[in-house]
């Protein structure tokens, strides 16, 4: 039983084509980071099967796919490959933060849902979703970036770039209120393995309470469906009930519980 790393992805689809294959929501986020990913890695059993991925990121940060418990604990990452912070499974996750020895805190508690039977909300909230253009940039950069603070996530100078490959795809839509103004955004994943994930779900903090994140979820969720997206996935912030209560609302139901947690190196 063993780890194996790669910086090239396609010789991690190669070796873990058939777990990401079975497993493609608990490895939502590997297979969508793994094509800009700076190290990916699989772990095999006794019989050469593979059980466990994961992939690393710039900040540093490392992502647990599927990840056994023991292989979890067992993982010795190559030199330099040490993450500043972790996400994924919660057991997972506390196994291998145990195992290192080091000191680390919790970030933040998510949980991964799927959709079952889209159930959009009757009546439609108020105005009308469409396409994100190149004109909003301004505005979603600023949505993103108290999107990332808000979250917890590693902040970035320009979201720019980020923004303008999902709105050039076709994957980020815009709720706009009855008189015009935007309100609310949500994006929605390339389809990889038959699965795609709606992120990035803002309500500007005005325009809150009017039923708008319903309407731009369930317009990012039937633009996934549209996609060919037989798996169709979504994290949510355990510390926010409100969102919790929609996506159950909307159709979705809860896969697992993930942790993120931040290590302080040793002196």
């Amino acid at each position: 039983m063993t780890w194996h790393f790669t910086t090239d992805p396609a010789v991690f689809r190669a070796a873990a084509r058939a777990h990401l294959a079975a497993e493609p929501a608990r490895n939502t986020a590997v297979l969508t980071m793994m094509d800009g990913a700076e190290l990916l890695g699989w772990w095999t059993g006794p019989d050469g099967t593979v059980s466990g991925v994961l992939a690393g990121s710039p900040a540093p940060v490392l992502t647990f796919g599927a990840v056994p418990v023991e292989a979890a604990a067992a993982l010795v990452l190559p030199d330099g490959a040490e993450p500043a912070t972790l996400r994924g499974e919660t057991a997972a996750v506390e196994a291998y933060a145990g195992a290192t020895g080091l000191p680390w805190e919790p970030v933040m508690g998510i949980r991964l849902f799927r959709l079952g039977e889209l159930a959009p909300r009757d009546p439609a909230p108020p105005g009308r979703s469409r396409p994100g253009g190149t004109a909003d940039l301004p505005l979603l950069c600023d949505w993103t970036a108290d999107f990332a603070a808000v979250h917890r996530y590693a902040p970035q100078d320009d979201y720019t770039d980020f923004l303008t490959e999902r709105i050039a795809e076709g994957r980020l839509h815009v709720w706009e209120a009855p008189d015009g103004r935007p309100a609310a955004m949500a994006a929605v994943s390339r389809t990889i393995e038959g699965q795609a994930r709606v992120h990035l779900v803002y309500t500007a903090p005005a325009e809150r309470g009017r039923g708008y994140a319903a309407g731009v979820t369930t317009a990012a969720t039937r633009a996934a469906l549209a996609s060919g997206a037989a798996q169709v996935l979504l994290f949510t912030d355990l510390a926010n009930p409100t969102s919790n209560a929609l996506y159950r609302r909307l159709g979705y139901h809860p896969v697992a519980d993930h942790l993120g947690v931040r290590f302080t190196p040793r002196p």
